[in-house]
């Protein structure tokens, strides 16, 4: 259960942006959108290398 602190005289949509980024940060929607189907393994594996390189080729043209 997420729970967020109202200090007096905060304003509600102050809290509730809060609160969103909150609930986007626990990975609930992110999670329930990749149960709809199912990913074999080497499909998953396979994305997760791509991410990779491509984080690793970031770095490098960085320095």
């Amino acid at each position: 259960m997420i729970v967020i602190p109202i200090k007096d005289g905060e304003n509600i949509e102050r809290a509730l942006k809060r609160y969103k980024k909150k609930f986007e940060r626990t990975g609930v929607v992110k999670e329930l959108r990749s149960r709809k189907q199912f990913l074999k393994p080497s499909v998953v594996n396979r994305a997760a290398m791509i991410k990779a390189v491509y984080i690793e080729k970031l770095r490098k043209a960085e320095e």
